[in-house]
């Protein structure tokens, strides 16, 4: 049944209203109830058929993405009541699940590295003269960025990648020529020091270019400065403090390592030198044998045209 019209125009006459209890005699509603008035939402939304509310925010300076996702979680476990969560979307979600994934690549990638090198020197040990010169370069990058208030992004981590290859360049040139110096019937001390010594200028020039190419992402102004100048700073950071130090701490990590592995090599049949340049030595003794051949047509021709 329902009631007339008249006795029910206004919230309050719902309390006027009679139900019958346990008893089966008839109690009006305001017996056990009480009408108030609370504002409500004008919608509900849902996440994973959940009532939910939907909270944006952006981390404070000098803190990134990452350090607000763990203080929220940590907010979480003892502020929440009991039957509530937190769920993340966007690029949240993706960061917050992956976790540590993009510290598993860097570590794939510099297995992969170490093995090349392994290949290349034909040692287990000498590789990790040149990886284990790369750390000073991290401390410059983030140390800078920490000068410049801004945080360790996508962007700080792209100019990192980029630092690696430069200078892991900037290793390999110094010990390479060790090595060849080594080949020659140097001592290691003499290889490292001559080592150093002829891949300074080039190292120098080409780093300082390098920076000097970053300067205008540094001071980047307008929209998208604070990426620019979160790449630029990330790498120029690195780049300075990497080469400063890493021409002088380079060649001491390949006597260290070079005085570890000395008769060593891999291949024992195979000279004390890398294999790169082997090729190279071939292929120069190849084509100097195709020059001979070639002369000693001409002069045979020659000789020919002045009999005749």
């Amino acid at each position: 049944t329902q009631a007339a019209p008249e006795y029910r125009k206004i919230p309050s006459d719902l309390e006027k209203l009679y139900v019958k209890n346990e008893a089966g005699e008839m109690v009006p509603y305001s017996a056990f109830m009480k009408v108030e008035k609370h504002l409500g939402p004008n919608e509900i939304t849902r996440y994973n058929l959940y009532n939910s509310a939907a909270i944006r925010g952006l981390p404070a300076k000098g803190y990134t993405s990452a350090d607000a996702i763990n203080a929220i979680k940590e907010v979480a476990q003892y502020k929440l009541p009991r039957g509530y969560d937190i769920a993340w979307e966007g690029l949240s979600y993706d960061e917050a699940n992956r976790g540590n994934d993009a510290l598993y690549v860097f570590g794939i990638v510099l297995v992969f590295v170490y093995l090349v090198l392994a290949a290349q020197y034909e040692s287990f040990l000498l590789p990790l003269a040149v990886l284990l010169s790369l750390p000073i370069g991290f401390f410059g990058s983030f140390a800078l960025l920490q000068l410049m208030g801004l945080s360790n992004d996508v962007y700080a981590q792209i100019g990192v990648i980029m630092l690696i290859g430069l200078l892991g360049k900037n290793a390999v040139l110094i010990v390479e020529v060790a090595v060849q110096k080594r080949a020659q019937g140097m001592s290691i001390v003499d290889a490292a020091i001559e080592g150093a010594k002829l891949r300074f200028r080039p190292i120098l020039m080409t780093s300082f270019a390098f920076i000097a190419g970053l300067i205008p992402l540094v001071l980047a102004t307008g929209a998208g400065a604070i990426g620019n100048r979160t790449i630029g700073g990330s790498a120029m950071g690195g780049m300075l403090i990497g080469t400063l130090f890493g021409v002088f701490i380079i060649p001491g990590l390949y006597y260290t390592f070079a005085k570890m592995s000395d008769g060593r090599n891999l291949i024992e049949d195979e000279t004390f030198e890398p294999v790169s340049e082997e090729f190279m030595r071939t292929s120069e003794s190849s084509l100097k044998l195709k020059l001979r051949a070639i002369n000693k047509q001409l002069k045979k021709l020659m000789k020919r045209e002045e009999n005749e």
